[in-house]
């Protein structure tokens, strides 16, 4: 199921014993556009501090009571590592998360840890070796994984390969692999009412610094792509009319 990103944030988590906070914010990787950690704010229960939490804990949704439960308890939270305010996560706080949980971290197993609905579990990559493989780019690169705020991310500028067309208004995740699937581009400042869906594949470069995110298409076929309506849910068969449109391709309804 794909889920906006702005709508996942705001969702109670639910520990076997009682309540821990709410998501304020998702972290993902900006190599693999997976998400990684959940943001927790644990509001007066702990004084305010924010806890990270995998998406391999959840369990089941309710989306209509907008909660998430975790195979975990309120004490297992409260002693886990704190999470700094402000301060960016560093690869040695992952190390610390992971080994208080006793779980495998990602970038050693060459899998991706969990989704939704997974008992500790993994998950097989788009390719063999795929993550682990990316993880050691990223700490040859940094040192520390790029984890990257969507928060922060939100409103940054997109470039097409001819001009600016807008900026990022959202993101629409997989809950099965917790991949980022699409940006919801907001064209309104260049080209009136529409939103559009661009993928994560048709960006070339990211600058950070200067809140810009590159892509590989022009203005016209953005202009003339689908557009997407937040209170629809993505469904396959806008799913082919997107992809058709970008891969030039006759749309044919699924069956």
């Amino acid at each position: 199921m794909i889920l906006q990103a702005s709508k996942i944030k705001g969702f109670k988590i639910e520990a076997s014993d009682g309540a821990i906070g709410s998501i304020t914010d998702l972290l993902f990787d900006d190599l693999t556009w997976r998400i990684r950690w959940l943001v927790v704010d644990t509001g007066g229960w702990l004084s305010g501090r924010s806890v990270l939490l995998p998406p391999a804990v959840l369990g089941h949704v309710n989306h209509i009571g907008h909660h998430y439960a975790v195979r975990l308890t309120r004490q297992q939270v409260k002693d886990s590592p704190s999470l700094e305010s402000h301060a960016p996560v560093s690869r040695q706080m992952e190390s610390g998360l992971y080994d208080y949980y006793g779980w495998a971290p990602y970038w050693s197993t060459g899998f991706y840890m969990g989704g939704y609905g997974y008992t500790g579990g993994m998950m097989e990559p788009p390719g063999p070796g795929f993550e682990q493989a990316v993880a050691e780019k990223a700490v040859q690169q940094a040192g520390d994984p790029g984890l990257r705020s969507v928060h922060e991310v939100t409103g940054y500028h997109l470039h097409a390969s001819d001009g600016e067309i807008g900026h990022v208004a959202d993101f629409l995740i997989e809950d099965a692999d917790w991949s980022i699937h699409y940006l919801v581009a907001d064209t309104r400042n260049w080209w009136p009412g529409k939103h559009v869906l661009v993928s994560p594949r048709s960006i070339v470069s990211t600058e950070w610094a200067d809140r810009l995110v590159n892509l590989d298409i022009n203005r016209e076929k953005l202009k003339g792509a689908p557009a997407y309506d937040g209170s629809q849910a993505i469904d396959r068969a806008y799913e082919y009319a997107f992809h058709a449109y970008y891969d030039g391709k006759r749309v044919v309804e699924p069956a």
